[in-house]
């Protein structure tokens, strides 16, 4: 009896796939972009120390007014324990407005995108409140709330808010045309648009709302602090250049734009993981 196996020796066994050149370029490219991510930030880092040592090594501008970083450093390696704590109560402030804010923010955007009654009798509010430079509501807020943390947080919402607002408004009300028709093709009640369609198209709008208003969250608070603060950054920044010691003030802003650049890392980070699909569907750069 003949073997069929061996019947035909032209045949030959099928080859495992090879692996495709483009999914090899595309993961080096994703490497690579990684690695940019990385070691970018760094080298941008180390151009603004060299332009701030050589600005102060040439006297460009006065000493007092702008110390060397390494007078910056030896500032903050003197008092780690109290620019820590004082970064602390700041970074709270931070959360804490910037938390009262997105609230805030997503409910007056919606109840904005819902009718257009409502957008057209509040937006010139909004955008006049919006206006008023913050920094000049410093003393009223001392004034009607006290000293402490309630103006500090009142400044922060203050600043933070409206971008939020207007993100919010503008993702809902600019759902993309064949999601829109979509849902009425499902007959679906305004809810189910609201929760599987409308608002889960505007979050890519709303984050840019988010990513815009966390460092004026940080503003917000530092100028709260500045006017009303018993502690915190701003605070410290005001006793300090106050006797003289702008070492230690810059040290403390230096905090201050550390802490901004980790909370917006944050939210970039929470941002990837909660809207994985955003990235895959937009164009990268």
């Amino acid at each position: 009896m003949t073997d069929v196996r061996s019947a035909d020796p032209a045949v030959a066994e099928p080859s495992p796939p090879s692996a495709s050149p483009d999914a090899g370029r595309t993961g080096r490219g994703a490497g690579l972009r990684a690695g940019a991510d990385t070691v970018l930030p760094a080298v941008g880092l180390l151009v603004a120390l060299a332009v701030w040592w050589l600005t102060a090594r040439l006297e460009l501008i006065h000493p007092a007014a702008l110390p060397p970083p390494g007078e910056v450093l030896t500032a903050f390696v003197d008092k780690p324990a109290q620019l820590l704590e004082h970064t602390w109560d700041t970074m709270l402030e931070i959360l804490t407005g910037f938390a009262l804010s997105v609230a805030a923010g997503v409910l007056i955007g919606l109840s904005l995108a819902s009718s257009r009654t409502v957008e057209r009798m509040f937006t010139p509010l909004l955008v006049a409140v919006n206006a008023v430079p913050k920094i000049t509501l410093g003393p009223l807020l001392v004034v009607a709330l006290g000293w402490g943390q309630k103006p500090i947080l009142t400044m922060v919402f203050l600043l933070c808010f409206f971008p939020i607002v207007l993100s919010t408004a503008t993702g809902l009300t600019t759902t993309p045309a064949d999601l829109a028709e979509l849902v009425r093709s499902w007959n679906a009640s305004r809810w189910q648009a609201f929760r599987k369609v409308r608002f889960p198209a505007a979050l890519p709008q709303i984050f840019v709302g988010l990513k815009v208003g966390m460092p004026l969250a940080a503003i917000g608070a530092v100028i709260g602090e500045f006017q009303a603060g018993e502690s915190g950054l701003g605070y410290v920044i005001t006793q300090y250049a106050g006797i003289g010691d702008t070492a230690t003030a810059w040290a403390a802003i230096m905090l201050v734009a550390l802490v901004s650049i980790l909370l917006y890392s944050a939210l970039v980070l929470i941002e990837r993981i909660a809207l994985p699909w955003v990235r895959e569907t937009t164009s990268s750069r």
